[in-house]
């Protein structure tokens, strides 16, 4: 059995599970400014744990491409209310979507069980210390560049590997610092062209290899939307028919802004491979 320790109990990942993204944020690019009320939140909230997600994830901070910059206090004011109120009310296990080690300890001490970092400590350096001392499971991200000129161009010779050896040092750092509880994420979006993000996910396996549980965050991003060209809003059905890739790809946690349709995702990917 794989599991990640929370708070002293284990949440088995072995089994393929989701992740609802609520972002507290105005300028998100498909939810932005949706859910900045508490009673929004909550209600965002309550819906994610029906239809089945294990996790929510609370960001204060679009990390879109080209996105604004926000104030440490400013994205404080945010999370940690919303953060606050749902673990007082629902029992599920909160992560926090941040690059900064000031709002990863505060978040955890208001009830975060997960920090989940796009920079994997490259942005804040205290942050991989941060996590080792607080106890808690870390997804560390592959990105590119900033949120604000990461899709100007990237270019790559071997993105998979590139991708993998990137990720194999974030592991060292991890491994030195004492975090016993890491989760990676390839950076689907974040620094990448279209080609880039397809070659990566048709070789996730490569990835997998590295045994350490993998995030994927797929969810109505432009590698869908821009291919079937379409509104962002329209991208749920591609989404869901790129997440069977990457639940067949090595994913451990499917990162997502509708959670019902994922949840079945994950359902019929267990009852194909028990027949395997």
């Amino acid at each position: 059995m794989r599991t990640i320790n929370i708070k002293g109990t284990p949440l088995d990942i072995s089994s393929p599970i989701v992740m609802g993204i609520l972002n507290i944020t105005p300028d998100s690019f498909s939810d932005g400014g949706k859910y900045i009320s508490i009673d929004a939140a909550i209600n965002r909230a309550k819906q994610i744990i029906k239809e089945g997600a294990k996790i929510i994830d609370i960001g204060g901070y679009s990390t879109r491409p080209g996105a604004n910059v926000v104030s440490l206090q400013e994205e404080l004011d945010r999370v940690l209310p919303i953060i606050q109120q749902i673990t007082s009310r629902f029992d599920v296990v909160i992560s926090v979507d941040t690059f900064r080690s000031q709002v990863a300890k505060a978040a955890v001490q208001f009830g975060a069980s997960i920090i989940n970092d796009i920079s994997a400590g490259h942005d804040d350096h205290a942050m991989i210390d941060t996590v080792a001392k607080l106890g808690v499971p870390y997804i560390a991200m592959h990105k590119k560049g900033s949120p604000k000129t990461m899709q100007l161009n990237p270019t790559y010779v071997d993105v998979v590997g590139e991708v993998v050896n990137y990720l194999v040092k974030v592991k060292q750092k991890c491994d030195d610092a004492g975090i016993q509880d890491l989760i990676i994420d390839p950076g689907f979006g974040f620094g990448k062209t279209i080609h880039h993000n397809y070659v990566l996910l048709e070789h996730l396996n490569q990835v997998s290899q590295l045994n350490i549980p993998i995030l994927v965050g797929l969810s109505l991003k432009s590698m869908i939307h821009k291919v079937l060209l379409i509104d962002p809003s329209e991208a749920q059905s591609g989404t869901t028919f790129l997440h069977a890739f990457a639940l067949n790809g090595g994913a451990n946690i499917l990162r997502v802004h509708h959670v019902k349709e994922a949840v079945e995702c994950v359902k019929l990917f267990n009852y194909m491979r028990q027949i395997r």
